[in-house]
């Protein structure tokens, strides 16, 4: 039976879909700012972390910081919302290729069957995946700074928090088994289309939460503040997972929002890049 290749779907609209183009470009959101010595940096192990997923003009520099800081395994598990509508609540694929303009990855199918194994809620489901950038656009960063690696892709498109919590729990204790290092990405956007001054605030809200390193607290502050963090799920199911591997601690590693860019502040969306240690 043929491998099946999951082609990518915003290749040259989220990012370059040269390959030259695409590996220069993550190089230079990558690289160490210049009152930075790479020599004297401390890598970040982390046990998860937050990573915008917008156009790479846009968050790249965001998650380009998060990826340089952090100590990156060969194993992945990534988070992210179903912005289609498409597909099951929380959707796996658990074997074949993700292709981007870097080439394939392969799916870590000995981790995917696990977690199917422990979670009914797991549903096997390409449609999900298909048409989904958040996901997607996380891929070459981790192709050019940890090549060679696997991944487990989930999409979670519920909101119900004991399903996030049930998922975050089984992530974390499979991860805990694997037998070495499993990064859990959690692959959100802040708040979206206020102004710039109001999303700063409410970003800080839900980034306050991640800090703390609390699920329930990030969960609740989403709903009751209003605040259109579009991962929020992903974020509370890795919070879950890397409480249960131990951690503690996180730190806000950048944060910008569109208008850092574009200059327009009456409307934007707002990028942060956490790491969970």
């Amino acid at each position: 039976m043929p491998t099946t290749v999951r082609q990518p779907a915003v290749a040259g609209r989220f990012y370059p879909a040269n390959a030259q183009h695409l590996r220069a470009e993550i190089e230079t959101y990558t690289a160490a700012p210049a009152s930075v010595s790479p020599q004297t940096e401390t890598k970040i192990n982390a046990l998860g972390c937050v990573v915008p997923h917008a156009g790479y003009v846009y968050s790249g520099h965001v998650a380009g910081a998060v990826y340089r800081r952090i100590e990156l395994p060969q194993r992945f598990v990534i988070l992210c919302p179903n912005h289609t509508g498409m597909g099951e609540p929380l959707a796996i694929v658990s074997e074949g290729q993700w292709l981007t303009p870097l080439g394939e990855v392969p799916i870590d199918a000995g981790l995917a069957e696990k977690l199917k194994a422990r979670l009914s809620l797991l549903s096997e489901d390409q449609a999900a995946h298909r048409y989904e950038h958040a996901l997607e656009v996380q891929l070459p960063f981790l192709q050019v700074l940890a090549p060679g690696f696997q991944f487990v892709p989930i999409t979670v498109g519920t909101s119900i928090f004991e399903a996030l919590s049930a998922l975050g729990a089984v992530i974390g204790s499979v991860a805990a088994e694997a037998g070495e290092p499993v990064l859990v990405i959690a692959s959100s956007d802040m708040n979206h289309y206020e102004s710039d001054s109001i999303t700063r605030v409410k970003d800080r809200r839900a980034i306050d939460q991640l800090l703390a390193v609390d699920p329930r607290g990030l969960y609740d502050v989403v709903h009751q503040g209003d605040i259109s963090m579009c991962g929020y799920g992903p974020a509370v199911v890795m919070l879950t997972a890397a409480r249960k591997l131990g951690a503690t601690s996180a730190e806000l590693v950048r944060y910008a929002t569109s208008g850092d860019i574009s200059g327009d502040r009456d409307m934007v969306v707002g990028y942060a890049g956490v790491a969970v240690y």
